[in-house]
């Protein structure tokens, strides 16, 4: 039956979902520790979890359309609309579960992306700074009024229209 397997689906896209929120803990422990050697072999675990993702997505949808068509919905029906229509109680319960599971799990992945995000843009800032410091102080410049350095910028004391 189409409802069974879509449900074993929506299992797997969690616990996949689970091993992302893991590798992007993971990898937000090494950005806090500083342990930038690593990032870049936990990125690529993160990418990977992400193909697995999107492959386990894709058979989801799948299967979802011929459960929406089976009920009588429309072949893209989404998860709420086919745990509405669902004929038997229990089914209803299942698919509202996994909905609100999923939902949760997005959000978290999205606050910890965007956590994660901040981090390396943190980082990234730093060593450019560390790096201007390393240049001589004649080439270094200063800042310019968009916050940006270059060796043209020069500190001014006053305005160049008088």
């Amino acid at each position: 039956m189409a409802i069974h397997e879509l449900s074993a689906l929506l299992w797997r896209e969690r616990e996949l979902l689970d091993v992302l929120t893991f590798k992007l803990e993971e990898e937000q422990l090494l950005l806090t520790s500083g342990k930038s050697r690593w990032l870049a072999h936990g990125t690529k675990e993160v990418e990977q979890v992400l193909e697995h993702l999107s492959k386990a997505s894709l058979a989801r949808t799948i299967e979802a359309a011929v459960v929406a068509e089976t009920w009588g919905l429309p072949s893209d029906a989404s998860l709420g609309e086919l745990a509405a229509a669902a004929p038997e109680g229990a089914w209803s319960e299942v698919l509202t579960a996994h909905l609100a599971a999923l939902t949760r799990q997005t959000a978290l992945i999205k606050e910890l992306r965007d956590s994660n995000e901040q981090y390396l843009r943190t980082a990234v800032r730093s060593t450019q700074e560390s790096l201007a410091d390393l240049r001589p102080a004649a080439a270094a410049g200063t800042y310019d009024s968009h916050g940006k350095t270059g060796e043209t910028a020069g500190s001014r004391l006053f305005d160049k229209q008088f």
